[in-house]
């Protein structure tokens, strides 16, 4: 099936991030779109992502800052979809400096909204988190702002201006921030294994089922949803255990000796992570691969009709909730790990800081 995003113009904040590097190469290599601009205040990130790619005719990059709304409408010009990757993700960082958190995740997609509708852009994605859901910290309060500007842009768009939605997903297994590297390297010293739990649960996703989800949303959207992937739960604890087993022996260790200890949950951070709440199950209609989340209000200026490829229910009636979903068992969760090449992401020798980070 050709890509929906064939020959399109595309621009993607966040361009150097987990999600947003992967979505630039998928872009580039495999939808073929006809130019993709992608904008990080990241510099030296921005550098190697340019060589990265610099076969890459259709692909350019530039030095920006969502907080800067002049930057965004010059880049805007022309572009047809626009994937907004760039945030604050570190719940600590965001607790200690909240209106920076605002200044980026919620004054800086309001600068996007702002730059598509001046620029008639088609259609503007929002990768959002679960952490938005009911949130507990200020990142997760700034993302479920952003969903909400995005959902109130669509309902006022008019004129045919752009069309808004939001992703929202779980845990990106390796990414920057993930906890994966932090095992590693502390299995690699011995021990001991730091679990602010044992029994926190969190919903996981591979990469390249973040970035499907994100470019499927740019296809699917009507306008003003919220769209959530399906995706497995997980212990914790269940994965510290699965980490030490596959590899104490490979650095040398035996697994009995790796000693995993307890340390207290971080603030502003939850037991368990929700992709769904009870209140946006009554607007939520289920799809093969994702639940589609409706907005509460229609828009003004435009009739939308809500249709999809396929619908499985247009009733919901349970939260999606990890602390009530059947958590994956270890040996499934060895070949998840395994099959997604995270046990050694970035080599075995680029080596990792081993602590985790607490104020």
């Amino acid at each position: 099936m050709e890509s929906f995003l064939k020959g399109k113009r595309v621009l993607v904040t966040g361009a150097c991030g987990t999600v947003g590097s992967e979505l630039v190469r998928q872009l580039l290599e495999e939808h073929r779109v006809e130019e993709l601009i992608g904008l990080d205040n990241n510099e030296s990130e921005l550098f190697f992502l340019e060589q990265r790619f610099e076969k890459s005719a259709n692909g350019r990059f530039f030095l920006a800052d969502v907080r800067d709304e002049n930057k965004l409408a010059r880049k805007m010009r022309g572009i047809q979809v626009v994937f907004h990757a760039a945030a604050f993700k570190h719940v600590i960082l965001c607790e200690k400096s909240p209106f920076e958190a605002v200044r980026t995740n919620i004054m800086g997609v309001q600068n996007i909204i702002t730059a598509a509708a001046d620029n008639r852009v088609e259609r503007v994605i929002f990768t959002s988190s679960d952490k938005a859901v009911n949130p507990t910290n200020v990142m997760g309060t700034s993302k479920l702002m952003g969903e909400r500007l995005m959902t109130a842009a669509d309902s006022n768009s008019r004129d045919g201006g752009p069309l808004y939605a939001s992703t929202r997903f779980g845990n990106v297994l390796g990414s920057r921030g993930s906890v994966i590297p932090i095992f590693r390297e502390q299995i690699r010293k011995g021990g001991p294994v730091t679990l602010t739990d044992p029994g926190m649960t969190r919903f996981i996703m591979s990469l390249p089922q973040a970035v499907q989800l994100v470019i499927d949303s740019a296809s699917l959207a009507c306008g003003g949803e919220v769209f959530v992937t399906k995706m497995p739960s997980i212990k914790i604890s269940d994965l510290a255990r699965v980490m030490i087993a596959e590899l104490a022996p490979v650095f040398g260790h035996d697994p009995q000796s790796i000693e995993i200890v307890n340390i207290g949950i971080k603030p502003g951070e939850k037991m368990y992570e929700e992709l769904m709440s009870h209140e946006e199950t009554r607007r939520v209609w289920e799809l093969p691969q994702y639940f589609a989340v409706l907005p509460a209000f229609t828009s003004l200026y435009r009739e939308v009709a809500y249709t999809y490829p396929t619908v499985v229910s247009r009733q919901v009636d349970n939260p999606y909730n990890s602390g009530i979903e059947e958590n994956m068992d270890r040996e499934t969760l060895s070949k998840l790990l395994s099959d997604n090449s995270l046990l050694f992401q970035g080599g075995e020798d680029k080596q990792h800081p081993s602590q985790r980070y607490f104020p």
